[in-house]
């Protein structure tokens, strides 16, 4: 931290100002990689902190990590903070000239940097080896100074220092009771050259503050700010006599008064470079950073330039650094890339599907630039899969193209009266096209697609042992439709979000629609082949998270689904009896892929088939701990199961039992949910009653479930 003082410092800010941004700074997000879901762009979101574990591999073999810490959120905040002096290059030039040591990791070898981006600088001189990543410079990695000189006094002496007030905070060589774990054992093998010249660089202070004898924090308790300056007050009142004898002493002499300039509102650039990227990815960061030169941009444009690169999800972080070279000034934007190969992964668990392991690979731009291919499969008693091509286009990547194949190879429960009834084989089969544009990159997009699919249903039981209560042997069903669609997505977070909207409004109509029944022998009912009748189908999601106080957060939502049909007058099949596949699914916690399933806790996974719903969500997220949630919720509406004028005739008056599934019902359902987000991803315990049904059911899951694609 020493070199963040200083740079600071030296930039002008006073003592109290640093003392204030250190106490109000959110140290876990700012050493995270916790970055909003607002952040992310809309072809990315559906992808975005869905697997456990992430590994790049390069030219065929896994590419290690070189540090535990992600420094894109500390980058920008470095950015943010030196804006007023964003334009000086030379550290003699600051209101208080700065220096910064840092490691030549390479060669072994201390550089002092004098020059170039002050964040940088501060970067560079913090790169706590394994913690963050080494900063390339110079054809050379650099690391934290502090590995070969953490009290570098001597660099102060040669620089012409006459006077030095030193202010230790580094301990010095740890106990051998001390050295009785890890950590501590590979803290002090890392300082250890450091540690040896410790006595040296301290006899070289005029006035040393020790603050060693007072220390109860480590190097990672940044969080304790306010607690750690009180505690660095008591050594300095131990040294205030000497102090106030120093000042005494320099009175006679003119005082130079450091003041932060003043930033600018606006910035322009005669140039703008890129380091750090692929041609297989430059034109779509041009694309999303969007920043021309000699355009006027304020701080929080370039920033959220910035956002919008680091949205793409092809970046490890993004920076920029501004120069004035020559009178001229240049933005480099600077990026760490992903590998284009990339494994990803997690274990999961629920009350459902049971214990299961999600696979993904995602490669980047291996079918043309700016694209991506998704192969992932999900492997429990059941196995689901999918295969997805994505790619941005036009000049400004606005567009984008996604097709993909979902399929998915499940043991279906279903249910008569509320109860458990005879399970189905159901195999299903989803080819969807679409074509899309971004409204807004990070938060709304419409689009039209294509969309086929086909399912079968055989009985588990096999008819030829035993009766099943559905007196058929197998149902298979086809369709062929076109859509429209509409997204709004401002949630900050995929899991307990804290504010923001979630809307998607979806209209189809089929082209083409295809059945096949075959009945068990004793039914005396002949088979069906042919054409179903055709049938349009409109759905609504709806989702707005509303922060009340900081621990606690009001959701309201509401969902629809109506499907419009005439089975009148027409040689086809009747949709009404035959189009079951085509029916909505109600019931769940979780967001399967197939996206005519709606989750309502209190149901039973896919426990309702339904051809009309509407449904009103009301809950509240109350955070009594971190990471820890409390969410009661109540679900209400109807649901139909007939053509939608006979559902509107009973909407305000359903008269059904929604669990005999014959007309049209009133559907009510509340419970509380306890989460946890854990290191392996949600957990959640559901206890939940359903009217009609009249008792609680129990939903427990945890981990990252098989994500859907929107």
């Amino acid at each position: 931290m020493g070199s963040i003082v200083g740079a600071l410092y030296s930039a002008g800010y006073s003592g109290d100002s640093i003392a204030a941004i250190s106490n109000n700074m959110q140290w876990d997000k700012l050493f995270g990689k916790e970055v909003s879901m607002n952040a992310v762009s809309n072809e990315e979101k559906g992808e975005f902190k869905r697997h456990l574990l992430e590994l790049e591999f390069v030219n065929g073999k896994p590419k290690k990590r070189s540090a535990i810490i992600n420094d894109q959120n500390l980058m920008t905040f470095f950015d943010e903070i030196t804006w007023p002096v964003h334009d000086i290059t030379d550290f003699d030039e600051l209101p208080i000239p700065f220096r910064a040591l840092a490691v030549d990791i390479v060669n072994g070898k201390e550089v002092i940097l004098d020059k170039g981006s002050l964040p940088f600088a501060m970067r560079s001189s913090m790169s706590i080896p394994a913690i963050f990543a080494p900063m390339e410079y110079e054809g050379v990695l650099l690391v934290d100074g502090g590995v070969l000189n953490n009290f570098p006094t001597d660099v102060a002496k040669a620089w012409g220092a006459d006077i030095i007030i030193g202010s230790d905070v580094g301990g010095g060589m740890a106990s051998i009771e001390e050295l009785d774990n890890l950590g501590s054992l590979v803290f002090q093998t890392g300082m250890l050259a450091s540690n040896l010249k410790n006595s040296i660089t301290r006899d070289l202070c005029d006035i040393l503050i020790d603050h060693v004898p007072h220390l109860t924090y480590s190097t990672g308790d940044f969080d304790e700010a306010t607690a750690i300056l009180n505690e660095g007050k008591i050594g300095a009142k131990e040294k205030l006599s000497e102090l106030v004898a120093l000042a005494k002493q320099l009175q006679p002499y003119r005082q130079v008064k450091a003041k932060l300039p003043e930033a600018p509102l606006e910035i322009s650039f005669d140039t703008i470079g890129y380091d750090g990227i692929s041609e297989d990815n430059l034109d779509l960061l041009k694309a999303r950073v969007n920043i021309e030169p000699n355009t006027n941009y304020s701080l929080s444009e370039i920033k959220e330039a910035g956002d919008r690169a680091f949205g793409t999800n092809l970046f490890y972080s993004i920076s920029y650094e501004m120069f004035d070279v020559e009178g001229k000034s240049e933005m480099i934007v600077k990026a760490k890339e992903k590998s284009k190969h990339l494994i990803k992964g997690s274990l999961h668990f629920d009350s459902f599907n049971e214990a299961g392991l999600f696979l993904n690979y995602t490669g980047r731009n291996i079918i043309g630039n700016s694209s991506r291919l998704l192969l992932s499969l999900d492997l429990n008693q059941f196995l689901r899969y999918r295969v997805q091509y994505q790619k941005s286009l036009g000049h400004k990547k606005e567009w984008w193209y996604r097709s993909e194949f979902y399929g998915q190879n499940v043991n279906q429960q279903t249910y008569i009266g509320g109860k458990r009834a005879d399970d189905v084989k159901a195999n299903y089969y989803q080819f969807d096209n679409q074509y899309n544009f971004n409204i807004d990159v990070f938060k709304s997009y419409v689009g039209l697609g294509v969309n086929y699919e086909w399912n079968t249903l055989k009985p588990e039981k096999d008819p030829t042992v035993g009766d099943n209560v559905f007196g058929v042997k197998r149902y298979e069903f086809q369709t062929l439709d076109i859509y429209a669609q509409y997204v709004y997505n401002s949630l900050d977070k995929p899991f307990y979000g804290k504010q923001g909207t979630f809307f998607q409004a979806k209209l189809g109509t089929s082209l083409y629609n295809n059945v096949d029944v075959e009945y068990l022998e004793d039914q005396n009912i002949a088979n069906v082949s042919g054409s179903v009748s055709n049938f349009t189908k409109f759905s609504l999601q709806f989702e707005k998270r509303i922060p009340v106080m900081a621990n606690f957060v009001a959701i309201i939502g509401a969902s629809t689904g109506y499907t419009f049909y005439s089975d009148t007058g027409s040689s086809a099949n009747s949709f009404k009896d035959f189009g079951y596949a085509a029916n909505y699914y109600l019931g769940g916690n979780v967001d399967r892929p197939r996206k005519s399933n709606f989750a309502i806790p209190g149901l039973k996974e896919d426990e309702l088939a339904v051809t009309q719903f509407t449904m009103i969500e009301i809950a509240a997220q109350f955070s009594p701990m971190k990471k820890i949630y409390l969410t009661p919720h109540v679900n209400l509406g109807s649901v139909g199961f007939a053509n939608f004028d006979a559902y509107m005739n009973n909407f305000f008056s359903p008269n059904g039992q929604w669990e005999e599934q014959s007309t049209t019902s009133f559907l009510f359902t509340a419970g509380i949910t306890a989460s946890y987000d854990s290191i392996l991803g949600p957990m959640d315990i559901d206890l939940s009653w359903a009217n009609n049904i009249g008792a609680i059911r129990i939903f427990f899951d945890l981990g990252y479930q098989f994500n859907r694609s929107n």
